[in-house]
């Protein structure tokens, strides 16, 4: 697009993305190089893509898409060939049945010849919207080519024909059609296949959305006609044996699928909104093993305080972290390190994730009378050596697992703080007596979970001054001694089709052990705050979470964003 350089410039200073000397200096360097302001700004500047595109549709009037956070709609993608869209570098992100509108993203919104072309070639109203070149052309080669958008395409053309939308009065055997049964396994098996964690199925006013979550963080894949939510819906509460003509309560199921060698357990939960019943899927993977306490991310002081800790006959090891943090996953690695025929280990759990042979595990079913704490006092008759407990959430479960760590077993749960140090004040806030905490807690836990930096696309880089100087402060002792003499290098991902262009695959924990030390004792004696205990733990040796996190970025593990994003506090 040929744009006056003031002008673009000009709008990113008055909305203060940037200052005008920058401007300044932005334009000057623009035409040094010969190329447009635009181009200069995507490729040479760190601002973000979305600042520029507002500002180009702010001065041509017109809406513009972020590409790479929008679900391409299969149905839009069957009406413009991929010859076409490549050759031209559009392409189609979503189609309005109503008014039969097209939204193509393009680079160029002025391409009014080519959008008279695909108008009369689709029989649609054309709608352009600004997008960035380069994003376009590796949606197209995602979109045209990825195993989701076509088997879904080919889908719901099979639903068009049979007019199954409308025969929602015998919804019982609709969800049995061979379409809507294929829309729902494609759905499952892209998630396998790009390791997502959960499935969001969300109808909202004009379409539904399905979203995956990949390494942490909620991506948007799928956009489908709204009319096929209901039948959509109704298949997943099929197969997870739940009630299909209730919609106006919440409810709970769980199937297995399996994909190849593959086999998963499905979590499922339906929920009522204004716009239908949303639906979510949690994966559980029910093939390939645990990982070990090392492949988690735990190494060093770190990794033998926790072994130091769960070697001890009795006592209580808490795990916190807030949910999604991959507290389960530890616990479940710590388990079946000490799972053996001459130990009897029982859990209570709300719900039972990963089920591991050789240990007795129970699900708490609270309408039934069974609680956390009815449980730990029924397991304390079950001869037990090794007891975890979901979670410690009230005064009778604290005083019930301190109680089981002081007449010999060693006890494991979970707690929903911030930090290691502050478990310590939280368990006395829930009714545990000082001296009695002092003497059965082994160790804290705390963790995060963060992406892992792409290795296909991994690329070093040299860390700025800045950059550089706050991981020194951070790590102070901790610091490798190579970097007293050397640069650091660290690493990020440029973005490639294995990681689906977030530079990111895989994830790994940064973890805080705080073990209890005769002057951590002392602490809890005296109920010394969360900050005091850290303080303490700190001169003992404690390795922080952020501090772990940083050792990981000068290893090339993942990038300071990362740790920023889950460590800063």
């Amino acid at each position: 697009m040929n744009i006056p350089p003031k002008q673009l410039l000009n709008y990113l200073v008055a909305n203060q993305i940037i200052l005008q000397n920058q401007a300044d200096q932005y334009e000057l360097e623009a035409i040094k190089k010969n190329i447009p302001i635009d181009q200069y700004l995507f490729r040479e500047t760190d601002l973000k893509k979305n600042d520029i595109l507002a500002g180009l549709a702010s001065i041509i009037k017109t809406n513009y898409v972020d590409i790479t956070s929008t679900a391409i709609d299969p149905q839009a993608l069957g009406f413009i060939p991929e010859s076409i869209a490549v050759k031209h570098n559009v392409i189609p992100i979503n189609y309005n049945p109503k008014d039969e509108t097209i939204f193509l993203a393009t680079s160029d919104p002025f391409n009014i010849s080519l959008f008279d072309f695909l108008a009369k070639k689709t029989h649609k109203i054309i709608s352009p919207v600004l997008a960035y070149g380069e994003d376009i052309t590796k949606a197209i080669e995602v979109s045209y080519t990825q195993n989701l958008s076509p088997d879904v395409k080919e889908a719901l053309k099979e639903v068009e024909n049979k007019d199954i939308k409308k025969s929602f009065e015998n919804i019982g055997s609709v969800v049995k059609e061979a379409p809507v049964a294929k829309i729902v396994n494609t759905v499952l098996e892209f998630a396998v296949k790009s390791r997502a964690s959960d499935i969001h199925i969300e109808p909202q006013e004009m379409k539904t959305r399905v979203r995956y979550r990949i390494d942490g963080i909620l991506q948007e894949k799928l956009s489908l006609p709204k009319g096929i939510h209901e039948a959509l819906a109704s298949r997943i509460k099929i197969l997870s044996e739940m009630k299909i003509d209730e919609h106006r309560i919440p409810q709970d199921g769980r199937f297995s699928f399996k994909v190849g060698q593959e086999e998963v357990d499905l979590r499922v939960s339906t929920l009522p909104t204004v716009h239908g019943e949303k639906v979510v899927m949690r994966l559980l993977k029910k093939t390939g093993g645990l990982p070990s306490l090392a492949d988690l991310g735990l190494r060093g002081p770190q990794l033998k305080d926790l072994e130091d800790a769960i070697s001890r006959p009795y006592g209580i090891i808490l795990v916190t972290g807030p949910t999604g943090s991959g507290k389960t996953t530890t616990l479940y690695s710590v388990l079946t390190k000490l799972n053996r025929p001459g130990v009897n280990i029982v859990t209570l759990e709300d719900p039972v994730e990963y089920q591991i042979a050789g240990i007795n595990q129970v699900q708490i079913n609270p309408q039934a009378g069974l609680t956390f704490a009815n449980g730990l006092r029924a397991f304390l008759r079950q001869d037990p050596n090794i007891i975890l407990v979901g979670e410690i959430r009230d005064k009778e479960t604290t005083q019930l697992a301190i109680q089981a760590a002081l007449t010999g077993h060693l006890v494991f749960s979970t707690l929903h703080t911030n930090d290691a140090a502050t478990s310590i004040p939280r368990l006395i806030d829930l009714g545990g007596e000082p001296f009695l905490i002092a003497s059965v807690l082994n160790a804290s836990v705390a963790q995060r979970i963060v992406r892992k930096t792409c290795h296909f696309c991994r690329t070093e880089f040299e860390a700025n001054a800045e950059t550089e100087s706050s991981i020194r402060n951070i790590l102070g002792e901790f610091l490798p001694k190579k970097y007293s003499s050397e640069k650091m290098v660290l690493s990020k991902g440029t973005g490639c089709k294995e990681c689906n262009n977030t530079g990111y695959l895989g994830r790994v924990a940064i973890f805080e052990v705080l073990k209890v030390s005769p002057s951590i004792n002392k602490m809890i004696l005296k109920e010394a705050d969360s900050k005091e205990i850290e303080n303490q733990a700190r001169k003992d040796g404690l390795i922080t979470m952020k501090q772990d996190g940083y050792l990981k970025v000068l290893e090339g593990i993942t990038t300071i964003e990362e740790i920023l994003r889950v460590a800063e506090v």
